[in-house]
């Protein structure tokens, strides 16, 4: 028989060795899991890093496009800073705006698809707050407005050519409507303030215009084929290329602007060029112009394209005494002019502007 003494001294040395080794196992265990979390936390700091840096890189680069932007816009009218008669003033019609005038020029929206697609909102706020916010404006100093509308107002129309009594053929929840429905509510803000507030409103509903200073990668179809046929890309056209647009010269515009507001005339009235094109026919056009090698591409169809675009032009022509008489090939030459000059300059400043793509059209969701 074995004494108790020796015993219990065996068992209490196999459970200091057990001890030990179960304490070792946890400090390497211990070990392992810091060792573990320290290297998943580096990899961890290191992607959140490059998350971090790619979020900056999202942010900053819109903002580093909005500078150049700005700088165009500067240049746009560097030639009348100074004149007695000018002031330029940065303001966001969303917000109100207390000033003196006698007329206003409500011109204020982006107006290609790829801009106004690109921030649906803002384009909304602008189209609707900034209309109430000038309509405001108007009222309070007694002046006149005059809203810029479109005609996208006609959405892909079902009656051609498009007078100023058609309702229109918009899809309200098409990408396309946050300005075309925008510009829509804009106009029946002001015909309100007329008739509830006595605010005196004038409303042009104006068809493609171009020429020298339009931003040369806004997305729309002249600055788009102008700038691919100087830089020998493909002239990209979206859909076969059948559907048609008017195009006017911007000074044409200028003055059916001047002439409407000036004018007795308070319903809509269109101001564009009825001398109707096929797309694929003005890359062509363009190509000709610029002596371009390059070829056209066919793309797939923008979402709610409009396949058939032609202003009636007899309330403008009867009433204000306008129509477009700059020809078509002369502006052409003028913008290209502009644009290869533009091409120099933002060159030797090292930037080099791309067209914006168009929405690609996908698959519509059936709605029951």
């Amino acid at each position: 028989m074995v004494s108790k003494g020796p015993l219990l001294r065996l068992l209490t040395a196999i459970n200091r060795r057990r001890m030990k080794l179960l304490m070792g196992l946890a400090f390497v265990a211990y070990v392992a899991s810091v060792w573990g979390n320290f290297v998943n936390m580096r990899s961890l700091q290191e992607n959140g890093d490059q998350k971090v840096e790619s979020k900056i890189e999202e942010a900053v680069a819109p903002l580093r496009e909005k500078i150049k932007d700005l700088e165009k816009r500067k240049r746009n009218v560097e030639h009348w800073i100074g004149h007695e008669n000018f002031e330029l003033i940065n303001h966001d019609v969303v917000e109100p705006l207390y000033i003196e005038v006698d007329q206003i020029y409500h011109l204020a929206s982006p107006a290609s698809p790829p801009n106004y697609m690109y921030n649906p909102i803002k384009t909304l706020k602008t189209n609707t707050i900034g209309t109430l916010n000038m309509l405001g404006l108007a009222k309070r100093v007694g002046a006149r407005l005059l809203l810029a509308s479109t005609s996208e107002v006609y959405g892909d129309p079902e009656v051609h050519p498009q007078n100023e009594d058609y309702w229109g053929h918009v899809n309200p929840i098409g990408p396309r409507a946050c300005y075309d429905e925008g510009k829509r509510v804009a106009e029946t803000m002001c015909y309100a303030y007329m008739k509830q507030e006595g605010v005196e409103v004038r409303v042009a509903r104006i068809f493609n215009t171009f020429g020298p200073r339009m931003h040369m990668n806004d997305g729309r179809v002249v600055s788009n084929f102008i700038l691919q046929a100087l830089q020998g890309e493909p002239l990209t056209v979206y859909g076969p290329g059948t559907q048609t647009r008017a195009f006017q010269y911007v000074s044409d515009l200028v003055n059916g602007l001047v002439a409407l507001m000036n004018s007795n005339v308070s319903s809509p009235v269109n101001l564009g060029n009825p001398e109707e094109h096929t797309i694929l026919e003005f890359a062509q056009l363009i190509k000709k112009l610029v002596g371009s090698g390059s070829e056209i591409q066919f793309l797939s169809e923008a979402q709610d394209d409009p396949q058939k675009r032609k202003p009636d032009i007899r309330k403008a022509k009867l009433l204000l005494g306008w129509e477009p008489v700059v020809p078509l090939e002369e502006g052409l030459n003028k913008a290209i002019h502009y644009f290869r000059k533009e091409l120099e300059y933002q060159a030797n400043n090292q930037y080099i502007p791309k067209p914006k793509p168009a929405r690609m059209k996908k698959g519509r969701t059936r709605h029951n």
